[in-house]
């Protein structure tokens, strides 16, 4: 009983902070969809792989948003000649 009473609490002492954007959703996502495939040469733990995972996600989405917008110049219009 106080072993169950153990594990569960230290279940919930490692749950996730509250997701804070859709950013941080999209990341979280993708680190779990990719730990178990992520080559692993240096033998670290899966919460570091899906950490880095994470991280490179996170910054790779702010360099995208950090990016000026593009200027729409398609097509020009031109004055008919008569």
């Amino acid at each position: 009983m106080i072993a169950v009473a153990l594990a569960l609490g230290c279940a919930s002492a490692r749950a996730e902070p509250p997701i804070r954007s859709p950013e941080d959703a999209a990341c979280r996502t993708e680190a779990r969809a990719k730990v178990f495939s992520t080559p692993n040469p240096h033998g670290l733990e899966l919460e570091e792989i899906g950490r880095r995972i994470y991280q490179a996600c996170m910054s790779r989405l702010s360099q995208v948003a950090a990016r000026p917008p593009k200027r729409g110049g398609g097509h020009r219009h031109r004055a008919r000649q008569r």
